[in-house]
């Protein structure tokens, strides 16, 4: 008599442990990152409800490969470095540091058409911000068109009259006309 009752028991155990491991998978297989979990697919109710998904946290899938290109930009290793932050910004397309990036480190190895086209993107993931305006200038200063360099650095400087790579880069200005003009 006592056998049916440890049986009994064993499957209302059984049922309410595998009553907590249910997905969220619908009839098709198919689990759904994306959308809302309803309460009819999982044990847990709505507690899943504001998780990020993949799609949500993408950019720090391009950590790594940001501190490594930064940190061969910094060694003057531009081919790697633009290597790199072409893996970030494939990773985190939206990524405007990491265009900024791509765009310096193609500006250093001389290839001015890839470095417009992510100049290009820079800006419209950044704005029109001080970086973006100083490395542009810096790109064309690298490229001898010293008037569209003086531009960029004004507009620059228009933002913030105090940053001393600004400052540098007007003064790196004036001394590159200074040499011309002897």
């Amino acid at each position: 008599m006592t056998r049916p009752i440890h049986i009994a028991i064993a499957i209302c155990l059984m049922g309410s442990a595998l009553a907590g491991c249910q997905s969220s998978t619908l009839d098709d297989g198919v689990v759904r990152t994306n959308e809302p979990v309803s309460p009819e697919f999982t044990a847990f109710g709505d507690a899943f409800q504001g998780l990020k998904t993949v799609a949500d946290v993408e950019y720090f899938a391009s950590d790594q490969a940001m501190t490594e290109a930064k940190n061969q930009f910094r060694q003057e290793n531009y081919g790697n470095a633009g290597a790199l932050f072409y893996k970030a910004v494939k990773l985190a397309p939206n990524d405007g540091v990491a265009w900024l990036g791509l765009a310096a480190s193609c500006d250093r190895i001389r290839r001015f058409d890839l470095s417009d086209m992510a100049y290009r993107q820079a800006l419209k993931h950044l704005g029109a911000t001080i970086e973006y305006y100083n490395n542009v200038g810096y790109s064309y200063l690298l490229r001898g068109n010293l008037q569209e360099a003086r531009n960029n650095f004004l507009k620059a400087y228009e933002l913030a009259p105090n940053d001393p790579t600004v400052v540098n880069n007007l003064k790196l200005l004036s001394s590159s006309v200074k040499s011309l003009e002897r």
